[in-house]
Order: C-alpha cells, then sequence, then structure tokens
C-alpha cells in the first residue's frame, strides 16, 4: 500500500510541477510560454527574464517529471527546493497564505519532493 500511495504522490504532484514548467517554456495549458514568462519576470524586477524564465521552466519540467518516474530523487527534491526558493523570495514573499501571495504552496512543494526523497520512491518505479 505505501509503495501505491507514494506513486499517486509522485505522479500527480510530478505531472503537475512539470506542466507548470511546460507552460513557462512552450505556452502549454495556457502558460505564457517563454517570451511572456520572460517579459513578466522583467516586469517585477527579476533579470535577466529570459535566462530566469528559462531556468524556472527548466526546473520544474526536469523535477517534476523526475519526481513522476520516481529516478534521481535528491536532483528532483534539489531542483524543487531551489526553483520554490527562489519562487519564494522572487514573488510569493508577502504572506505565509496564497491567498495573500504568500509560500504556503511553495513551501508544500517542497516538503512533499524533500519527504519522497527522504523515503524513496516505492516499489512503482523506474529503475537503472
Amino acid at each position: 500500500m505505501m509503495s501505491a500511495g507514494l506513486l499517486i504522490i509522485r505522479v500527480i504532484i510530478g505531472l503537475t510541477f512539470a506542466g507548470h514548467g511546460t507552460q513557462k517554456l512552450f505556452g502549454w495549458f495556457g502558460g505564457p510560454g517563454l517570451k511572456g514568462t520572460a517579459g513578466w519576470l522583467n516586469s517585477i524586477g527579476v533579470k535577466p527574464g529570459y535566462v530566469m524564465a528559462l531556468l524556472a521552466g527548466l526546473g520544474e519540467l526536469i523535477a517534476g517529471l523526475l519526481l513522476a518516474l520516481g529516478f534521481w530523487l535528491p536532483i528532483s527534491a534539489a531542483l524543487f527546493v531551489i526553483t520554490m526558493a527562489v519562487a519564494i523570495f522572487t514573488v510569493h514573499h508577502k504572506s505565509y497564505w496564497a491567498t495573500q501571495g504568500g509560500f504556503e504552496y511553495n513551501l508544500a512543494l517542497i516538503a512533499i519532493a524533500v519527504g519522497v526523497a527522504l523515503i524513496g520512491p516505492g516499489a512503482y518505479a523506474v529503475h537503472l
């Protein structure tokens, strides 16, 4: 049962996070794409916007896919922490609660990724 629970957490959180990366990189799922994300980052003072948008999108895409697969979980968790820490310090720092511009969701994602990395992927994961 533990492996099935870990699989559900990994796939849902991982693919959702990867989806956010594709929004930033490719404009999928209604996202702004790289140009739009870069423009927004520049507008809030995060420069160079293009490089930061590329790094954010790639970080989310790679971290999410690795988590979903249960592969290289320490790398996945590190990417989650780095990507979300930058988001917290640049955008989501106004409060704890997300409804007030806070970082609660970002912190929850960090906890999930680090927790799964510490527990391990379970039996249903990619093993090379």
